[in-house]
């Protein structure tokens, strides 16, 4: 079992980094294999933007065109088990949307590093440290200084 408080209890440097981007199409592997739907960074916020922080699991909010900022994990790296060749960044916003947001604009305010990146022997095994991620991303930012990037002037400007 994981700790489910990841991070110090106040952010620090190079936290929060503040990422936005067009979601663009990614694998199709999140929602229809995982069952855990992702939305995709543009490879030019990934290969700039984030180029200097480490590969891992990433807790933080995140926001879709003008809907509401809710918690997300965020994936960023090579995913082994699915021998990527190109460097990705998986945002799950953790809520159920009905449909797609490809092409919109999303924000993403990454405020912690939760893991480094693993290679899995199963699929099952993958999903459930994804699980355990997104508990670890719940319970994180209920702390009183991640809680406030939440309505931050980041996501409030139009």
């Amino acid at each position: 079992m994981r700790e489910l408080i990841v991070g110090p209890d106040t952010l620090t440097p190079p936290y929060p980094i503040l990422v936005e981007g067009t979601v663009v199409e990614g694998f199709g592997r999140g929602g229809k294999q995982l069952g855990i739907p992702t939305a995709n960074l543009p490879s030019s916020v990934v290969d700039q933007a984030l180029e200097n922080i480490p590969i891992g699991v990433y807790y933080g909010w995140a926001q879709v065109q003008d809907d509401i900022v809710r918690p997300m994990v965020m994936s960023l790296g090579w995913n082994p088990y699915f021998k990527n060749e190109k460097r990705s960044g998986e945002v799950h916003i953790i809520h159920e949307f009905k449909d797609d947001f490809y092409g919109k604009q999303m924000k993403v305010a990454i405020l912690a590093y939760i893991r480094a990146e693993k290679d899995y022997t199963s699929l099952e095994a993958l999903v459930e440290d994804i699980q355990c991620d997104i508990r670890a991303a719940q319970e994180s930012l209920k702390r009183t200084e991640y809680a406030a990037v939440q309505s931050s002037s980041f996501f409030n400007q139009s």
